[in-house]
């Protein structure tokens, strides 16, 4: 609380020096040509500075600029470029109209920046994904993170598997997600990147290593922030898919507008299924002609999957008492029969697990809270989080889909269990936006995430009932400064986290740790950083980040699943010293050539790092554990070409070097494995893709794109490359996926079709624990948009 006390204070006496401050005003209209057509991705610029964006497909823009005189220069392609004054003190609209040009520009003056651009081009190290352009084919939002520049994204099998994300070699837990903002975690355990609405998606934001203090995470290894579209206007947003191994798809985004009070409403839906009876190759089955076991090719009998996602948000924007008011009411189910354990050997027949998980929220934001120049952000979100596990079946089966009846359960390998989860979810989110100047601000964030964990069996009469609670409390405050025309960009912040635990489970204890963890603690952990940004000469800059992080252990980590994964409440936080150093520019070597190029070098120096051990019974179970060290670094790049909109090339490379630093083990002995590299992780891997789009082919007013990907992951080991020989060890083999899509559009985008052939060289792929995932596998999407 002394903590908090000093960081309030010190805030309340910064708020003077900036009582002069000016806020940006925001400069909108349209763009148009001289028949009154509106122009799509013409460019808007403020002159001498890296300010600007582009008009949407209506020709819209929206730009925010300090209040004063400005000169603007808008351009698009094939027009005369424009150039006019303006001296802005107010929120002023202005419409541009352009002029074809009869011959061929010899220059370009000025290049906007998307939103999208202007994040990556930050002080952090940061992928920022556009959603736009690609949303008529996007499957799911996993597909196209793991194509992106130091992210791998490992699934467990097919459509709704498990899935384990890393970040420049730090995953799984380690990597937090928000959705505005807002953790992920808000919406139900079983909401994630594979079965989120694309259709409600602007763009997505991946920090790496260093996390803005304004998220308020512990996150260790970096964060996902997925970005809403928040266009204020009508529209209903309606697409189906169709795909292999009984695949269904189907998402609904609207919004409306009540002109006459400003009432927003805004209704959303999500549905998928899956069968997921894809082949597995090379499994082992007993053949009973020939008395032994062979490998052969049998389909997933047991893999069914289901979720439901629906959303209301109601309310209020730009009103004097608000900027956005809004309140919201979810609810998500997700039904998920499973076929293995961790491993493929380990085969299941009837064992499932369901979730299903009721939200409410509201949250406000107010710009001139109280005083000028000073904006509030506040949430408030209560979740009703429920999963059950049903463990029930005394079998043993086979890929053949035969059983023989057993002593022991399929999951556990204990009783039967139906074993129920009820994790109460409380998040209170605050953030102080203050604008000292034009060149001076700062931000104070608080995050409240309070947990429960009460877990009952119906039939296990053995199992005692528990009810754990785990709250943390993040507190940060940053500093942020501009200088030289926005080419210079600094960010300082602290990080301060308070740990609450109430552990009362104390079943299995020399598994689980329970004997040795039990009843209340509070600690307190500090984190702080700073993220630098420098515009050398274009198209040259420079960034520098660095991080001291902290990562409380995850409810999934300490506690377990209540399926696979056993709970280890002795865990430790996990702490980092993270490092990112990286060149980037765009490049325009001629008129309607664009080239963006980025290279960075990261280090992580990891102390208690977090890690999933696999059973060596082989059931099909695993446990976190921490590693006393690990020291993670690496290089990686990333190019990209764009002409005209119409031909886009990019290509990406990753190299991570993880390392045991644990010398000794607990006995005082030398561990064999000091130094060797991580076990079953991919550390050497990259894509490629190129797209191609034809306009107005067949009708007006349309677009046809063609697209083709390529990713490649080098091999693997499954363990330690110190235990046992090299020539009998297990290995993940190396990957080759390539994937090619079509897209047809018109009228504007209201109608589009499209159809995505995936692993279309239908090889065997690997990812967790070398589980199988689907061959090769088509998908067809139709999509309606209306505005």
């Amino acid at each position: 609380m002394r903590f908090i006390t000093g960081l309030l204070f010190t805030f309340i006496c910064l708020l003077p020096a900036g009582s002069m401050a000016q806020n940006k005003v925001t400069l909108s209209g349209k763009v148009i040509d001289q028949h009154g057509t509106p122009i799509a991705q013409a460019t808007i610029a403020v002159e001498n500075t890296t300010s600007g964006t582009y008009t949407d497909d209506r020709g819209k823009y929206s730009l925010q600029v300090a209040p004063g005189k400005h000169t603007f220069v808008v351009s698009f392609l094939g027009y005369q470029t424009v150039k006019q004054s303006l001296d802005i003190r107010q929120d002023k609209k202005q419409n541009f109209t352009l002029q074809e040009s009869a011959v061929t520009l010899s220059s370009v003056e000025v290049y906007g920046k998307t939103q999208t651009q202007k994040v990556k081009e930050g002080a952090f190290a940061v992928n920022a994904l556009d959603i736009k352009p690609i949303v008529n084919s996007l499957n799911n939002l996993n597909d196209l993170v793991n194509r992106t520049t130091g992210i791998k994204v490992r699934e467990e099998g097919g459509v709704g598997s498990d899935f384990n994300l890393s970040i420049n070699g730090m995953s799984g837990n380690s990597i937090r997600y928000f959705l505005d903002g807002i953790p992920l975690d808000t919406k139900g355990s079983g909401v994630s990147l594979a079965n989120l609405p694309v259709n409600i998606i602007d763009r997505i934001e991946i920090y790496k290593g260093v996390v803005p203090a304004s998220l308020g995470t512990d996150a260790l290894g970096g964060a996902i922030n997925i970005i809403t579209k928040q266009e204020k206007k009508n529209y209903l947003d309606v697409s189906y898919g169709i795909g292999s191994f009984h695949t269904h798809k189907a998402d609904l985004n609207a919004q409306f507008v009540e002109p006459r009070t400003g009432l927003i409403i805004k209704p959303t839906f999500g549905v998928n299924y899956s069968k997921n009876d894809y082949m597995m190759r090379d499994v082992e089955v007993w053949d009973e002609d020939s008395r032994k076991y062979i490998l052969t090719d049998r389909r997933r009998f047991h893999d069914n999957y289901f979720s439901l996602f629906g959303q209301m948000e109601i309310g209020f924007s730009n009103k004097s008492w608000a900027d956005a008011f809004f309140v919201s009411a979810s609810y998500s189910k997700v039904d998920k029969e499973l076929q293995t354990g961790s491993v493929q050997s380990k085969v299941y027949g009837m064992a499932e697990r369901n979730t299903d998980a009721w939200n409410v929220s509201a949250r406000y934001k107010k710009d001139d809270f109280i005083i000028k120049s000073l904006q509030l952000n506040a949430l408030i979100s209560h979740t009703w989080d429920h999963s059950l596990t049903v463990d029930t079946a005394y079998r043993q089966y086979d890929w053949n889909g035969d059983y023989i009846n057993s002593s022991r359960s399929e999951i556990m390998g204990r009783e039967r269990l139906m074993r129920h989860y009820k994790r109460p979810l409380t998040i209170v989110r605050t953030n102080l936006g203050y604008r000292l100047n034009n060149h001076h601000s700062l931000n104070l964030n608080y995050l409240l995430n309070r947990m429960g964990n009460n877990r009952y069996d119906e039939i296990d009469t053995d199992f005692e009932p528990t009810n754990d609670i785990l709250s943390k409390h993040v507190l940060g405050l940053s500093y942020n400064q501009s200088f030289f025309n926005e080419r210079m960009e600094n960010v300082f912040f602290i990080k301060n986290y308070i740990n609450h635990l109430n552990i009362r489970q104390n079943d299995l204890p020399s598994i689980t740790g329970s004997d040795t963890v039990k009843g209340s603690q509070t600690k307190n952990y500090w984190g702080y950083g700073i993220g630098s940004r420098f515009s050398i000469q274009s198209p040259f800059s420079i960034k520098f980040s660095y991080e001291h992080s902290v990562r409380l252990p995850f409810a999934r980590e300490l506690l377990g699943n209540g399926t696979t994964i056993y709970a280890n409440v002795a865990l430790k936080p996990e702490s980092s010293d993270n490092v990112n150093l990286g060149v980037f520019g765009t490049w325009h070597p001629a008129d309607g050539h664009t080239i963006y190029y980025e290279a960075n070098g990261f280090i992580r120096n990891v102390d208690d790092y977090i890690q999933a051990v696999v059973s060596q019974k082989e059931d099909g179970t695993m446990q976190y554990d921490n590693v006393p060290a690990v020291h993670i670094k690496g290089v990686e790049g990333e190019i990209q070409y764009n002409w005209q909109n119409k031909l886009q090339l990019s290509g990406n490379i990753s190299y991570q070097d993880a390392r045991d630093q644990k010398k000794y083990k607990t006995d005082g002995k030398p561990s064999a494995t000091y130094n060797n590299r991580l076990p079953n992780r991919p550390w050497f891997f990259g894509s490629a893709e190129v797209n191609y789009t034809f306009q107005n082919l067949v009708v007006p007013q349309s677009k046809f794109r063609v697209g083709c990907s390529y990713q490649w992951v080098h091999w693997f080991y499954l363990s330690w490359e110190a235990y046992g020989a090299i020539e009998s060890k297990a290995r993940i083999p190396a990957q080759h996926i390539c994937n090619a899509t079509l897209t047809y559009s018109w009228k504007q985008d209201k109608y589009n079709v499209s159809v995505e052939c995936t692993n279309f060289l239908n090889k065997t792929v690997y990812d967790n624990y070398k589980l199988q995932k689907p061959g090769r596998a088509l998908f067809a999407k139709f999509r309606l948009f209306i505005h």
